[in-house]
């Protein structure tokens, strides 16, 4: 088994092992708990959204570059929401291909459509800066311009707004469209096994870490207590998320909302995604770390510790692994060595208990989508790939945000949508 003689690298190699089973039981408890607590309670099918009195009017905002291959499906689900009453409106935000006419078709087609056309490319937080102060209503419902929004979600989201004033957001469920590879089906159990169970978890624990920016809602005047979107920023929606937790807004988590999205199929296309996500955490942290310390911010605490324990645990991962393969061509101080890195009995340990939280949170999710555990076998490849990938793109993020020019603004690029 993995192995080292002096304690303080034996200690960092015990880290690496206990880090993700402890938390595999952290994220089971809370997800079974919110299964049994909210989920349970509604005691309604997808498509049978509890009725509001007096429905308020919703705003669906869509920020699109380069969409031009799925802009017409994002816009026919949109348009055809089961809700009383919406406006859509449409950011081409400087797109290089044809989504401007596409949408100015769309705009003829559809009286609900408005749209805005921004004459360069200014980044997504600017595209959603705009469409929400063209907006008419309160509530603002934002997916991305190549997402296809469940009819009934705009109803299961709109519902938490009015149970509380201080909701500040929703996000909604993302699910994966695309997953003919390895890849994509690897991220169909990732989204339900990993990604759906921590948000179910850290809304039972208190506070989210990010409103999934692809399905989201916000009340506006949280959004403009606290500015709108920031410019500047890798990751829109962590920040907007951690900004609005900081002052003191709510973020709920409504799993009957549900989105469908491409997600990158290929290692290259899945190493951009990953290691902008790896940045903007980072960058969230550096920005209002020292918010943290205030007692009026004890409710992040558990999430601002979470993240940097899995900092951690990837630059002890990716450390553990140079100084294995180094030893066997130079010669590295005794202290350091490392016997082997084979996995023993925690091995196999860390692997049965993440196969347990596969089946729990696939069952769980299975209420979203027929047949999801025929995914149960690709969830094997899981830790290999996705924890090799989480690690080092962690790894080369972090550094690479602390040496970022600060005030740059964050523009987008087509990303990898995989193969649909």
């Amino acid at each position: 088994m993995i192995s080292a003689d002096h304690p303080f690298v034996a200690g960092l190699l015990s880290f690496a092992f206990y880090y993700p089973f402890f938390m595999a039981f952290f994220w089971m408890i809370g997800g079974i708990y919110y299964r049994v607590h909210w989920e349970n309670q509604t005691g309604r099918a997808l498509d049978d959204p509890p009725l509001m009195k007096n429905e308020p009017p919703v705003s669906l905002l869509v920020p699109c570059f380069n969409e031009g291959d799925n802009v017409r499906d994002t816009i026919a689900f949109l348009v055809n929401q089961d809700y009383s009453e919406f406006e859509v409106i449409a950011v081409n935000d400087g797109s290089r291909d044809n989504t401007g006419e596409i949408l100015d078709e769309l705009a003829e087609e559809y009286d609900k459509l408005r749209v805005i056309h921004l004459a360069s490319n200014q980044g997504k937080a600017t595209a959603l800066n705009a469409a929400a102060l063209m907006a008419n209503h309160e509530y603002l419902l934002c997916v991305d311009g190549d997402a296809l929004l469940d009819r009934h979600a705009t109803r299961w989201i709109v519902r938490h707004f009015r149970q509380g004033s201080d909701v500040g957001a929703v996000t909604g469920n993302p699910r994966i469209r695309n997953r003919t590879t390895l890849l994509g089906k690897i991220q169909v159990g990732e989204f339900s096994s990993i990604i759906g169970m921590i948000k179910r978890a850290q809304r039972i624990y208190g506070r989210i870490f990010t409103a999934s920016g692809v399905i989201v809602a916000f009340r506006k005047t949280a959004l403009h207590e606290i500015g709108y979107w920031n410019n500047d920023m890798l990751t829109e929606d962590i920040d907007i998320s951690w900004r609005l937790q900081l002052n003191n807004w709510q973020i709920r988590y409504e799993p009957n909302a549900l989105c469908w999205i491409l997600m990158p199929e290929t290692f290259r296309g899945l190493w951009k995604q990953r290691l902008r996500w790896a940045r903007g955490g980072a960058e969230v942290m550096l920005r209002y770390g020292k918010h943290l310390f205030l007692w009026r911010s004890r409710a992040m605490w558990p999430i601002f510790c979470e993240y940097l324990m899995s900092v951690l645990w990837s630059f002890v991962i990716v450390s553990i692994l140079f100084i294995w393969v180094i030893e066997h061509f130079v010669a590295v101080p005794e202290y350091l060595y490392i016997r082997s890195i084979l996995p023993g009995w925690t091995g196999v340990l860390i692997i049965l208990t993440a196969l347990l939280q596969f089946i729990i949170s696939l069952a769980i999710d299975s209420r979203y989508e027929k047949n999801l555990l025929k995914y149960y076998f690709w969830m094997i490849w899981y830790p290999m790939i996705y924890w090799s990938i989480s690690s080092a793109t962690t790894v080369v993020g972090v550094p690479r945000t602390l040496l970022k020019k600060k005030g740059q603004r964050a523009t987008w690029t087509s990303p990898d949508r995989g193969i649909h």
